[in-house]
C-alpha cells in the first residue's frame, strides 16, 4: 500500500510533464482499485491485471471511472473515514482520461509487477472446511433469489474463529452473502428435506440475524477475508449450525450453486466483545408510487461509552440517501456514513480507518430517503406502485448496523444489548423476537422476576407451534426455576422438548430441575439422552456423574450393589480424574469381595490424588489382608 501511494504521487508529477503512461502512471491505479475484482476467477466479467487488457477497453475505463460508476465505492468523501477505501481522487480520474486521449500509451519497461491472486483459499488451508451438504438448481432466468444453505457443525471441542473465508460456488451468479450462526441449531428445521437449505432473504433465527453477536461474516465479489484483529475471536461449538444467506443471479441458463466455508481458528479467547447495533424502522416503509423523496428515521441513545468500529447500511432499489450520524451531548454532530447515491448491487461492510469514539448519551441517527418515481432507473416497477417493508427485493428495507465496542474492561454487551431490545420493543411491542431476547438478557442481568413477565408475553404472541417457542418454553423455564418455581420449571422444558426434541439446553435444563426436586431416575435418564460431544453433553457430564454416584449409594443401602458397582463405573467413565468418586467405588467392591478391581480403584484414586487419605488407608488396609 505504501509503495504504490508513492508511485501514484510520483507518477502525478511525471504525468504532468511527460504525458501519462501505462507502466508508469495507471497500472498503480488500476492494480489497486480495479484488479482485485478484475482478475480470471472473480465475479467480474473480464480481467485488467495487463496492459493489453486494459489498452481493449480504454475508452470504457475512462467512461466508468468518469461518471463514478467504477470503482464501485458508495461512501461520499468527508464523512467517515474507512480502511481500504476504493475511491479513485479527482486527480486519479483526470490522469486515466488523459491516458486514454494520448492514445493509450504503455510507455517504457517497469512499473509495478502485476497482482498475484491466489486461485485457492486465500488465507491457505483452512482448518475447517465445511460444504453445502447439497447444491442449489439456481433457474435460467427470472428474479434474483435469496437462498439459505445450513452446514452442521461436527467439531470434537469448542473452537474459537479468528477469520473466515466464503467460497461461494461461481462467483459470476453470487451478488453478496451473509453467515449466520444459529446456537440453537434449529435452522435446518426450516429445510423441506435435509441438506437442500430453504428460500427468504430475511432469515428466522432467535438470536441477532448476525450471531456471532459482534462480528460481520459478509461476502462480496473482489472482498478479502476479514482477519479479527487480536482479542477479538468468536466462539463456535459442536452442535452450532451455520447458515449462508445468499443472493443469487440467475445467468441465462440453469446453473448449480454450491459453496463451502473455510475456518481458521485460534487458541486464544476473545478478550474483547463488541456488539452488533441494529437501528431500522421498517414500518414506516410504506412508499406511495411516484413518491420521489420518502424518508425514514430511527433514533438510539447509547447507554454507555462505545468505540464504533464498522457500519453496514443496507436498503433495495427504491433507496436513494442513506445517512448515519451521531449527535454529541454537546449538540456536535458526527458523521457515521452517508452515501448520496445509494446501489444495492454494491452493498458492503466498511470499517474505519480508527474506531470512531463516541460517548453516552450520544445519540446515532439514521435517516434514509426512498425513490419510487419513474426517474429511478433502478426502480424495479415499471409503472411505479406503492412499496411496503419485506423480505424480497422488491419490497424495501431500512437498515443501518453498527459493530461496537463498550468502552471500559470485560464482557458489557448484555447491559448494551439490553438498551438495544428495549428501544426495539418502543417500536415494536409486539415483536416475539425482540421480547424473547430481552428475557433472555434479563435473566442473565440476574433479573429473574422482569425475565418472566417479557417471556410469558412472548409466548403469548404466536402459537405455540411457531418457529422459535421451543426455545421460548426453555427459556421460561430457567427464569421460573431461578425464582424457585420448580414445578412451573419442569412443565416448561417439557413443553420445549415436545416441540423440539433435540433441544439439548432444554434437555439439561429439565434435568437439571428434577434433580433438583429429588427425582433421581428421571433426571438421570434425561442427562443420559444428551450427546457427549455437545457443550451441554460435557456441562452435563459431571452432573450426571454425581446423580450416578447418588443413586449408586441408594441402590448400595438397599442391596443392589451390581447395579450399584455399574453406575459408580460409568460415573468414573465420565469423571475419569474424580479421586473421592475411585475410593467410594472402591469401598463398594471391597465390601462385596471383589477385592482385585477395589485395589485397582484404590490405586487410581491415589495417583489422581496421593494426599487422599481415605484411599491410602483402604489401600493399606486390604493389601494387608491380601497378604502383601
Amino acid at each position: 500500500m505504501v509503495r504504490l501511494g508513492l508511485l501514484l504521487l510520483f507518477s502525478a508529477c511525471a504525468a504532468a510533464q511527460n504525458g501519462p503512461t501505462f507502466t508508469r502512471d495507471i497500472a498503480p491505479i488500476v492494480y489497486q482499485s480495479c484488479a482485485p475484482c478484475h482478475h480470471t476467477g472473480e465475479a467480474a466479467p473480464f480481467s485488467l491485471v495487463s496492459y493489453a487488457d486494459l489498452k481493449k477497453r480504454a475508452g470504457q475505463i475512462a467512461a466508468v471511472t468518469r461518471s463514478g460508476y467504477m470503482p464501485p465505492w458508495l461512501p461520499q468523501a468527508g464523512y467517515g473515514e474507512f480502511a481500504d477505501a476504493r475511491r479513485l481522487s479527482p486527480q486519479q480520474i483526470r490522469l486515466i482520461g488523459a491516458w486514454v486521449a494520448a492514445g493509450a500509451p504503455e510507455g517504457p519497461p517497469g512499473g509495478p509487477p502485476p497482482p498475484h491472486f491466489e486461485a485457492g483459499w486465500q488465507m491457505g488451508v483452512p482448518d475447517l472446511v465445511l460444504e453445502a451438504p447439497a447444491p442449489f438448481s439456481l433457474p435460467a432466468s427470472g428474479p434474483d433469489v435469496f437462498w439459505n444453505f445450513v452446514f452442521p457443525v461436527k467439531l470434537p471441542a469448542t473452537r474459537y474463529v479468528r477469520a473466515i473465508e466464503i467460497r461461494p460456488g461461481d462467483r459470476r451468479l453470487v451478488h453478496h452473502a451473509n453467515l449466520l450462526v444459529d446456537r440453537t441449531a434449529s435452522a435446518h428445521r426450516q429445510e423441506t428435506a435435509p441438506g437442500s437449505g430453504f428460500p427468504g432473504m430475511e432469515v428466522t433465527l432467535l438470536r441477532s440475524p448476525f450471531d456471532p453477536e459482534g462480528h460481520f461474516l459478509f461476502w462480496k465479489p473482489g472482498g478479502v477475508p476479514h482477519v479479527e484483529p487480536s482479542g477479538f475471536s468468536w466462539r463456535l461449538d459442536s452442535g452450532d449450525e451455520l447458515v449462508l444467506n445468499a443472493h443469487l443471479h440467475p445467468s441465462g441458463k440453469p446453473e448449480q450453486v454450491r459453496p463451502a466455508i473455510g475456518l481458521y481458528f485460534t487458541d486464544q479467547p476473545p478478550r474483547r466483545f463488541p456488539l452488533l447495533v441494529q437501528l431500522e424502522n421498517d414500518d414506516a416503509l410504506r412508499i406511495p408510487a411516484g413518491a420521489r423523496d420518502f424518508a425514514i428515521a430511527d433514533d438510539f441513545r447509547l447507554p454507555m461509552d462505545v468505540e464504533v468500529l464498522a457500519v453496514y447500511p443496507h436498503a433495495h432499489y427504491l433507496g436513494k440517501l442513506l445517512e448515519a450520524y451521531a449527535t454529541l451531548p454537546d449538540g456536535q454532530r458526527r458523521w457515521l456514513i452517508r452515501i448520496p447515491d445509494w446501489d444495492p448491487n454494491w452493498q458492503a461492510v466498511y470499517y474505519y480507518r480508527e474506531p470512531l469514539r463516541l460517548p453516552r448519551d450520544a445519540v446515532i441517527s439514521m435517516r434514509y430517503h426512498y425513490d419510487n418515481s419513474a426517474a429511478n432507473a433502478r426502480n424495479p416497477n415499471q409503472p411505479p406502485r406503492e412499496v411496503d417493508s419485506g423480505n424480497q427485493s422488491t419490497d424495501e428495507m431500512g437498515h443501518l448496523w453498527l459493530q461496537v465496542l463498550p468502552a471500559g474492561a470485560g464482557d458489557r454487551r448484555l447491559e448494551l444489548q439490553e438498551a438495544v431490545m428495549r428501544h426495539r420493543l418502543d417500536k415494536h411491542p409486539d415483536d416475539f423476537s425482540a421480547r424473547f431476547n430481552l428475557g433472555a438478557v434479563l435473566l442473565a442481568r440476574m433479573n429473574p422476576p422482569e425475565a418472566v413477565s417479557m417471556l410469558e408475553t412472548a409466548l403469548r404472541l404466536q402459537p405455540d407451534t411457531a418457529p422459535g417457542n421451543a426455545e421460548a418454553h426453555n427459556m421460561l423455564g430457567a427464569a421460573y426455576t431461578r425464582l424457585g418455581r420448580n414445578a412451573e420449571g419442569i412443565e416448561q422444558f417439557r413443553l420445549a422438548l415436545r416441540l423440539n426434541p433435540g433441544l439439548s439446553a432444554a434437555r439439561l435444563n429439565l434435568a437439571n430441575a428434577l434433580l433438583d426436586a429429588g427425582k433421581l431416575e428421571e433426571g438421570i435418564a434425561d442427562l443420559r439422552q444428551l450427546d457427549q460431544g455437545s457443550v451441554e453433553g460435557q456441562a452435563g457430564s459431571l452432573r450426571l456423574a454425581r446423580a450416578l454416584a447418588e443413586s449408586a449409594r441408594h441402590l448400595a443401602t438397599h442391596g443392589d450393589w451390581r447395579e450399584a458397582a455399574a453406575r459408580y463405573r460409568e460415573a468414573a467413565a465420565l469423571v475419569p480424574s474424580d479421586a473421592p468418586l475411585r475410593n467410594e467405588f472402591g469401598e463398594l467392591l471391597m465390601g462385596h469381595g471383589e477385592l482385585a478391581e477395589a485395589l485397582v480403584q484404590f490405586e487410581r484414586a491415589l495417583a489422581i490424588d496421593p494426599a487422599n487419605e481415605e484411599a491410602r488407608q483402604n489401600r493399606e488396609m486390604l493389601l494387608r489382608h491380601l497378604g502383601k
